[in-house]
């Protein structure tokens, strides 16, 4: 007898609904109503989501900083009908209530194993889901069990964040002899190349090749790293990984035939099509476009992206706009910042669309005492950001492009003078290092600011958990962005200068 199912999968939406990146009102080819509107559902269907869903996108920060209610994403998810999600590292962001108002509104089922009570209880357990066919699918969810590292301590409390290789290979065991398809939505990614086998990452970040190595679900429907990864077996399991935003889908169709189990899939790209109805929800999109149309400030010159290598070599005003920000707040010496992968810039004339399409991020600051080895420790880190080619070129280093696009983990610091020769090998390439045109000596002692993702010693920053915390500021930097511009009554003429940062011989 032959039985099949299909399924529809889309993970990191980040509060992507609608086609447009809210950098600007262009419309795009993206978002999760273009990708919904060709879900075509019966009883033998299954429409998934690998998480990170409650916070990226400013629609996303709507919802959180001023109407106070994820109601409206639930209601989004309702309307495209689906079954079954997990819940991505992002989802923690906003804390419990937050998550769990969601979760309780869905139509959808939330399976995530190795998320616990401190009594050691699921708290959303794997599932059985008997299809319209017959066919049984043991579904386990699980989440990269480094949300123990990144996230803040109080939107953790209370919960267990356990160890996500043992829990997939205890539900693995529970479900095998149960069902006809076994399957599990890892938020999470690779740790090694699938083509040619490199380790990647010996973090336990992502480990989606460990668990097709040496479990054997039938299919691993993966996230978080951001990156399109077509069907394909690794081992003996079927994987797939959808890009961010609604970028685009995967469609996946299972076939069972004497236990024998077939899987092919094939990447769906978002289309516009006028009959699927988001009226509903386009009241609440007209006022957050509107929202992120108010004027801020103003800015003597407008602060506007480069390549991203131009950026990081060179020094880039944006950096160290918001490093002036976080040096203004913080009372530190020293000040450190990341710019996401996509920046947008600020204009001359400041809306709160710049802010947030600038720092997509709900961090906040801590300032830490620091000596002068780990301040230059930090910088090393940095530092093998870059790389030379065979030409003696200066390029971006594979380590911070594969698996996963991280200019994130570069970081620019405010405060001293540093520079950096990418000839060296990596820990010996800070050339100078100087505070008030002094050199720094490794006992010298500073109070340094940093956001807490960073703090926690989040992409390979290991210096930074073991320094004292002096103090927290723990109000989100888009909202001391937006400050900053009140306090000097809309109009910032002090605008720190950017500094090359690498040198070439």
């Amino acid at each position: 007898m032959r039985n099949s199912i299909k399924i529809y999968y889309t993970s990191d939406i980040h509060g992507y609904f609608f086609p447009t990146s809210y950098a600007d009102k262009k419309v795009k080819e993206m978002g999760l109503f273009q990708c919904a509107n060709q879900f075509k559902k019966d009883g033998n269907t299954l429409i998934i989501d690998g998480g990170d869903m409650l916070q990226g996108s400013a629609f996303a920060y709507y919802c959180q900083n001023q109407i106070k209610s994820n109601q409206i994403i639930a209601q989004i998810m309702n309307s495209c009908g689906y079954d079954y999600v997990t819940i991505g590292n992002h989802d923690f962001n906003y804390g419990q209530d937050y998550l769990k108002d969601y979760i309780k509104s869905l139509n959808a089922k939330c399976v995530c194993q190795n998320v616990k009570d401190l009594n050691n209880n699921y708290l959303y357990p794997y599932d059985i889901k008997m299809m319209e066919n017959g066919m049984k699918v043991g579904i386990v969810g699980l989440v990269t069990d480094y949300v123990n590292i990144w996230e803040k301590k109080e939107n953790l409390e209370h919960l267990n964040i356990t160890d996500t290789f043992k829990e997939a290979q205890y539900s693995l065991e529970q479900l095998r002899n149960q069902v006809d398809i076994t399957l599990c939505i890892y938020h999470g990614g690779f740790e090694r190349n699938l083509e040619t086998g490199e380790l990647l990452s010996e973090t336990s970040e992502n480990i989606a090749y460990r668990i097709c190595k040496e479990l054997d679900f039938d299919l691993l429907l993966t996230g978080h790293q951001h990156m399109s990864i077509h069907g394909q077996y690794v081992h003996h399991t079927y994987v797939l990984q959808p890009k961010e935003n609604g970028v685009e889908y995967h469609v996946a169709e299972i076939s069972v035939e004497n236990k024998d189990v077939k899987i092919q899939s094939r990447i769906e790209k978002p289309k516009r099509k006028e009959e699927f109805d988001t009226n509903a929800f386009y009241l609440i999109e007209t006022k957050v476009q509107s929202w992120l149309e108010k004027k801020v400030g103003e800015l003597t010159k407008a602060l506007m992206p480069e390549s991203k290598l131009k950026m990081a070599s060179e020094g880039n005003e944006i950096a160290s706009f918001i490093n002036y920000i976080q040096l203004y707040y913080s009372k530190a010496q020293i000040s450190v910042c990341s710019l996401p992968n996509d920046v947008k810039g600020f204009d001359k004339i400041v809306t709160r669309r710049d802010i947030i399409a600038t720092y997509p991020y709900p961090n906040t600051l801590v300032v830490l005492e620091m000596t002068g080895e780990d301040v230059k420790a930090a910088i090393e880190r940095s530092a093998e950001y870059f790389q030379l080619n065979d030409r003696g070129e200066l390029t971006i280093a594979k380590q911070f492009l594969e698996p996963k696009t991280e200019h994130y983990n570069y970081d620019y610091y405010a405060g001293i003078e540093y520079q950096i020769d990418p000839a060296k090998k990596p820990g010996e390439r800070v050339s100078l290092l100087k505070y008030h045109q002094k050199n720094i000596a490794e006992e010298d002692i500073f109070l340094v600011c940093i956001n807490n993702y960073r703090a926690s010693g989040a992409g390979g920053y290991s210096m930074y958990p073991k320094c004292k915390k002096v103090k927290e500021i723990n109000t989100e930097m888009v909202e001391l962005i937006l400050n900053f511009f009140e306090t000097h009554q809309n109009t910032v003429t002090k605008i720190p200068k950017k500094k090359r940062i690498v040198t070439l011989k």
